[in-house]
């Protein structure tokens, strides 16, 4: 009923770019205010990204001016565009609402992720 699938990461060189997209299914995403998430081996899920039902977008400083997010209603999807990509991009990437995750039997949920690996 209530879940989201990542897609679209891989291995990319520096410099590189992807595209990421989050289908979702659920009406408390279409309503709710959607971001991009990632983690790293080691660190915390941090924040890299969130739009607005009207639009609007924020960035964290690391990937200001590299990344755009944008969403499609009609389609139930968020996109995560990402250009010059750098080592520290490596991470799983997941999408949910923002500030709050959904919460399913009193507990976070998070999809699979999808792992975005910047080597050369």
């Amino acid at each position: 009923q209530v879940h989201v699938v990542e897609s679209g990461g891989g291995l990319v060189q520096p410099g590189g770019s992807l595209r990421l997209s989050c289908a979702h299914s659920g009406s408390i995403f279409s309503t709710s205010v959607m971001g991009w998430y990632r983690q790293a081996p080691g660190n915390q899920r941090g924040l890299v990204a969130r739009i607005y039902t009207g639009g609007g977008t924020y960035y964290s400083d690391s990937v200001k001016g590299r990344f755009t997010i944008s969403r499609d209603g009609a389609k139930n999807t968020v996109y995560l565009q990402m250009n010059n990509l750098k080592p520290e991009d490596t991470a799983v990437y997941y999408c949910n609402t923002w500030p709050d995750p959904v919460r399913i039997r009193n507990r976070d949920y998070w999809g699979q992720g999808t792992q975005v690996t910047v080597s050369s």
